[in-house]
């Protein structure tokens, strides 16, 4: 059957969830309509009730009547039933549709029934009944327009085709202004569903926009809240969680912050291809399994963890996160095997702001590296003392006058064979008058921080020139360069025009780098190097052997020298490690390298040492360092005994 409306059209355009908008509407309608129906069929069969037989004015109408009021009640339960699905919906309307025509073929046969008795009155009641019903059916199923349609059709069509066959022009022209009314309603309705279906899509389509609006949204923050790289998340995410942690005022936790021990020498070594798969892999590694902890990546090698645990949980955690960053990592061209360093701190017993629990964390860690690298430090009561003593010591920096409280201490480094004196190793001394005694390391460090690094080193290095002079010509002079010295132009450009102003052979000098000062960009350690060496000057490797690369940092950067780490001279005493230290002799014999063995305490270690095969050593058991007075006296001392 085809109709005069494209319904069809705009409902698929509308798509299904109209489908359940226009049964939520017509839910509304559809016991009004019912109740006019009943009413309606009760006045017409009381107004037939002693004209035609029993059957047409009480058996059909009570069926009729039954038949609304279970149809009313069917649509009362759908509304009970909560939220209709778009399937549920298209078979209501689809039933309806069905319904719909049943109750206009009975409805229609039962008027032409009753149509056989009565007269003039009551054949004006029957065609006032086929109005009302028709109007009611349209206006009432406005939100269903092919329902109203086929029952519009099926009354209307049946009243005029008996009416035309009674011959009543009375009756014609009843019927046919009926006819003309209802098309007229139909065309109204038409337009009217038309708005209600532009409404509807204008409105789903309002409602995606602002839905796909909200999802680019929550995508735009998560982005903003992700590293790119490892798919952790990111640092602002890191303290905005911390921030909202704190805010709880809940449970205790704890911040670390955790760095990795060796990533350099993989990122530059291998590229920054495989250094980004390496991150990868341990933010792998680091992705909890758990609620209760969140990890994210800070930056670089660094990454973030909030334990929601107290110290004691969170320490397993580390430990744990310590083992399995230590496991060997396949990477594309290579497997590779870094360390890492932690350092945590407690909410609520180190710190009750994220900056200072971060703060806190974060020195634990920097402690962790110099003193327990690859494993975990917790910040305590003794680290705050040191963080204080730190304090104290940057204060004091800040207003020292450095030429007046800085010294250089000298230790002498001895030939083995005949422990004739080779070198002095220049170390620095700070005597602060409000602080006191301050060890080399917080020196540095204080210097570092204050932005007076290249200044403190220059100091040193001119006061170390200035005892050297007092020493004989074959007496080298080994002055300690730190990582920011080596990756300044200007300070290596000054410390080379100082010491051409100094009137000392650069063949003399010996200048002393740890690995751990290299490896923060070997690259640009190497063009700083050269410059060195190409003066004449010599360069050593320190504490040779602490390192996670210092095989590749000797095979890549042009040293003269390697110095034995003290640890090694501890060793000496076992057949294991006697073979550890033969083994890193034979290598620096194979790289053509000096090797000076420090740290000998005791007169066994220097037999050793020397049985080893070591040529030179250092250490507190031949000469502890002093003023460059002390070495001369020694020096003097010497040459009498002999």
């Amino acid at each position: 059957m085809k109709f005069p409306f494209p319904f069809r059209q705009w409902e698929a355009k509308a798509g299904a969830q109209f489908e359940v908008a226009q049964v939520g509407k017509l839910r509304r309608q559809i016991a009004p309509l019912y109740v006019l129906l009943t009413l309606s069929a009760a006045s017409l069969a009381f107004t037939y009730r002693t004209l035609a037989p029993v059957w047409l004015t009480l058996v059909m109408p009570a069926l009729l009547i039954a038949a609304c009021m279970t149809r009313m009640i069917g649509w009362g339960l759908m509304g009970q039933q909560g939220e209709v699905t778009p399937a549920q919906a298209r078979t209501a309307l689809r039933r309806t549709t069905v319904v719909g025509a049943m109750f206009a073929v009975t409805f229609s046969a039962w008027t032409l029934a009753l149509d056989q008795y009565g007269g003039i009155r009551e054949h004006s009641h029957l065609a006032m009944f086929v109005a009302i019903s028709v109007l009611g059916c349209v206006f009432c199923l406005g939100y269903h327009p092919r329902a109203a349609s086929v029952i519009c059709l099926i009354d209307v069509g049946t009243f005029l085709v008996h009416s035309f066959n009674r011959g009543s022009k009375v009756d014609i022209a009843i019927a046919i202004n009926v006819a003309l009314v209802t098309a007229v309603i139909l065309k109204v309705l038409r337009d009217s569903f038309a708005s209600f279906i532009t409404l509807e899509i204008s409105q789903r389509a309002l409602e995606q926009k602002r839905e796909e609006t909200q999802n680019l949204c929550e995508e735009n923050a998560l982005l903003a809240q992700t590293d790119a790289l490892t798919g952790l998340p990111n640092r602002r995410f890191f303290f905005a969680e911390l921030e909202r942690m704190l805010a709880a005022d809940g449970q205790a936790f704890t911040v670390a912050v955790l760095d990795l021990d060796g990533f350099k020498p993989v990122n530059d070594g291998f590229g920054h291809a495989l250094g980004d798969q390496l991150l990868q892999i341990i933010a792998h590694r680091l992705r909890p399994a758990t609620d209760s902890i969140v990890a994210a990546r800070l930056g670089g090698d660094e990454f973030g963890l909030l334990i929601k645990h107290e110290a004691p949980d969170a320490i397993r955690y580390a430990r744990w996160i310590c083992d399995k960053v230590k496991e060997s990592i396949p990477l594309s061209d290579a497997t590779v095997t870094v360390g890492c360093s932690l350092g945590l701190a407690s909410y609520p017993e180190v710190g009750r702001t994220a900056q200072d629990l971060f703060d806190r964390a974060d020195f634990a860690l920097y402690y962790a590296k110099s003193h327990k690298r690859g494993g975990y430090v917790i910040f305590s009561s003794e680290l705050a003392e040191i963080v204080r003593s730190d304090r104290e010591i940057e204060k004091a920096f800040q207003v020292a006058e450095l030429e007046r409280e800085l010294t250089v201490a000298f230790q002498p480094i001895f030939a083995t064979n005949d422990l004739a004196l080779v070198g002095v190793e220049a170390l620095a001394r700070w005597n602060s008058p409000h602080v006191g005694i301050v060890s080399p390391e917080q020196l540095i460090s204080a210097a570092e921080r204050a932005g007076m690094a290249r200044r403190t080193t220059l100091t040193l290095f001119g006061k170390a020139l200035e005892g050297a002079a007092w020493l004989p010509e074959n007496v080298r002079l080994n002055f300690n360069l730190s990582a920011l010295d080596v990756a300044d132009d200007v300070t290596v450009s000054l410390i080379l025009e100082r010491l051409d102003m100094s009137g000392l052979r650069p063949e003399r000098i010996v200048f002393e780098l740890t690995e751990n000062a290299l490896v923060k960009d070997l690259d640009a350690a190497r063009v700083s190097l050269e410059r060195l060496r190409n003066t004449g000057a010599k360069l050593a490797l320190d504490d040779f052997g602490t390192g996670f690369s210092s095989l590749s940092t000797l095979h890549r950067l042009p040293f003269d020298i390697v110095k034995v780490d003290r640890s090694f001279a501890a060793r000496l005493h076992d057949a294991p490690g006697r073979r550890l230290i033969a083994a890193i002799r034979g290598l620096a014999d194979a790289l053509s390298l000096q090797c000076v063995l420090e740290g000998i305490e005791t007169e066994e270690q220097l037999h050793e040492a020397t049985a080893a095969g070591f040529g030179f050593v250092q250490g507190y058991h031949l000469a502890s360092p002093g003023l460059i007075g002390d070495v001369l006296a020694a020096l003097e001392l010497a040459r009498e005994a002999a």
